[in-house]
């Protein structure tokens, strides 16, 4: 049990990685196509991109695919909150619903029968 919440943590963390490849990405479009700081910006994306693939492989190894990639959806909400830190982008009624809905969903597949057979 122990274990499989340290990988919980650890994919979550991973896709907050992840969602802030977005906010890199909308920098670097900022700056003139192959400019030297577009360059830098978007290394920076394919750095972070590669982390993530190869720690995804080590996480579903340890998870169900399934499990993982329903995790996945979280990234919306942190898009939301980076545009908010980030760009002073507005959060709407409408957002958090959609937010909360997606937290729920995400909650609700965790401790659905499937997902713990699957876990098996």
């Amino acid at each position: 049990m122990k274990k499989n919440l340290k990988t919980l943590y650890l994919l979550h963390l991973l896709l907050i990685v992840f969602s802030f490849s977005g906010v890199i990405s909308k920098i670097a479009s900022s700056y003139a196509f192959l400019s030297a700081e577009f360059f830098i910006w978007y290394s920076l994306i394919i750095i972070l991109l590669g982390i993530y693939a190869i720690v995804w492989q080590q996480i579903i190894k340890r998870m169900s695919l399934t499990k993982a990639y329903a995790n996945r959806a979280i990234t919306v909400v942190w898009g939301m909150v980076w545009g908010l830190l980030f760009f002073k982008e507005s959060i709407t009624a409408g957002k958090i619903a959609g937010a909360v809905l997606i937290i729920a969903g995400i909650v609700i597949f965790a401790y659905s029968g499937d997902s713990v057979k699957n876990e098996q």
